[in-house]
């Protein structure tokens, strides 16, 4: 189960979560492994058989105003059973003052207290988006994922079928390198899967023959993206004589991703198969399919819609009109 530590939270820049620690350094690598947020005013209050120590706490301005509203030896008591949990950590919103008592008892629990200048509602929502985005299932996959008109293409097959050398001549084309190689794909609400690339290899790509290129400083900025939601799984293999092979394209194929099924071709490749140009055709296609519009399924609407007229015809050429 994917996990995060108080400290990465902490670090966090682009979801304008805007958190300063206060005190309780200590307990920087306590883990957070659930999207959900906690509000521990009945666990003040004494009942503590409902609160969930791994989820993060938010201390707004209810929570505060009763502690500073009760005998401060009753608040220290308090709280001392409540950093007893073992809580993942504490976060005050709005920017409020912290009670001296309160920063002492999490420096000496070493239970991380942050403050964030947001109110409490909207903070929830932020750290929730995160959280949920960051805590769900992820993963790794062999392959090499170009964005082609917008449509997020994984390509796949064994090593030396000429995978890269497809994404390339796309590169060429004017179209976007995601990943290659290796691609970390992640599950995203309600039923998507992103990819991108690994740390290290991002922006490279290898071609034998040639070696590791760095795709960014050789097309530019405009030839890569950072991420992108996966939309159609295309398999290349090589190609074997008397193997059948979907010359139709009626019936849906699927690949699935943590849960997800996405649509799904196998390519043989061959000697004289231009396979970067049926790539591209087929993520023009899968934008057709998108938008409503089968060629494959209307074709054979057609077909049958036409043998159905001819077989009437033939029948009455037989039998005639006029039979009772």
């Amino acid at each position: 189960m994917p996990k995060l530590t108080i400290q990465e939270i902490l670090d966090e820049k682009e979801s304008g979560l805007d958190l300063e620690l206060l005190s309780g350094a200590g307990g920087l690598s306590n883990t957070v492994s659930v999207p959900r947020i906690q509000k521990p005013g009945l666990a003040l209050a004494g009942y503590t058989d409902s609160l969930h120590p791994d989820r993060v706490q938010i201390i707004g301005s209810t929570e505060l105003s009763f502690l500073k509203n009760m005998p401060r030896e009753e608040a220290i008591k308090k709280l001392r059973g409540l950093c007893r949990e073992n809580l993942s950590c504490l976060i005050i919103t709005k920017n409020q003052e912290a009670p001296d008592y309160l920063i002492e008892h999490t420096e000496a629990g070493n239970t991380p207290l942050l403050r964030t200048r947001h109110l409490s509602s909207n903070f929830i929502a932020l750290l929730t988006r995160f959280l949920e985005e960051r805590l769900l299932p992820t993963s790794t996959l062999h392959g090499v994922l170009v964005d082609i008109l917008g449509v997020g293409v994984l390509i796949q097959g064994k090593s030396g079928v000429g995978k890269s050398e497809c994404a390339l001549e796309l590169i060429l084309r004017g179209y976007r390198l995601v990943a290659d190689d290796i691609i970390k794909v992640r599950f995203k609400l309600p039923a998507v899967i992103f990819g991108e690339g690994m740390d290290l290899l991002h922006y490279h790509m290898e071609i034998r023959g040639l070696g590791i290129l760095n795709i960014k400083h050789l097309f530019g900025v405009a030839a890569i993206r950072e991420r992108k939601k996966i939309d159609l799984v295309v398999e290349l293999v090589k190609w074997e004589d008397g193997k059948e092979y979907d010359r139709l394209g009626v019936e849906k194929q699927i690949f699935n991703i943590h849960g997800v099924d996405l649509p799904f071709a196998q390519i043989p490749v061959a000697p004289g198969r231009n396979i970067s140009t049926i790539v591209e055709v087929a993520a023009r296609n899968q934008l057709l399919k998108e938008m409503g519009y089968h060629s494959a399924i209307e074709f054979q609407e057609l077909l049958e819609k036409r043998m159905a007229e001819a077989a009437y015809l033939h029948s009455h050429n037989i039998i005639g009109d006029d039979l009772e």
